[in-house]
């Protein structure tokens, strides 16, 4: 009984395993990979991404809504374009009553819509009259 709970207490020497050695990945090898894909993408010219052009219908609410020449990021005109999104979506859950995923995003851009209007509202309360009506939304 004395031996066997020594063997327990203090493990022999065989039952103590060395570490063994961690397999070494050749460095060379990669630092040659990485020079490879480094020269194929230099002797290519980088090409800077072009945004997409909108779309016929897009460029028309924004031309019918902006406040200036050139203008794409007033108020006015994110809430006109969401308005558009907005009546298309509701075109499709129309037709696919079951589309949950759609119906979310429709939640979205609502909300994203109503923010803008709050904005805009607490802004310039004439600017807001004017969009409400335009759009022809409720309020």
């Amino acid at each position: 009984m004395n031996s066997m709970t020594k063997a327990i207490k203090q493990p022999s020497k065989k039952d103590k395993k060395s570490p063994k050695p961690v397999k070494v990945v050749s460095v060379k090898k990669t630092v040659k990979q990485a020079e490879k894909a480094s020269k194929k993408s230099s002797s290519k010219k980088e090409k800077i991404p072009v945004p997409p052009v909108p779309s016929e219908e897009k460029l028309q609410v924004i031309e019918e809504y902006q406040v200036k020449p050139g203008d794409t990021g007033s108020p006015e005109v994110q809430v006109a374009l969401l308005s558009k999104r907005i009546d298309k979506l509701i075109g499709h859950l129309k037709g696919n009553p079951s589309d949950n995923h759609s119906r979310r995003g429709l939640l979205g851009i609502v909300s994203k819509r109503r923010r803008l209007l709050n904005y805009l509202e607490k802004k310039d309360k004439k600017r807001y009259t004017e969009i409400v009506k335009k759009v022809g939304l409720s309020k």
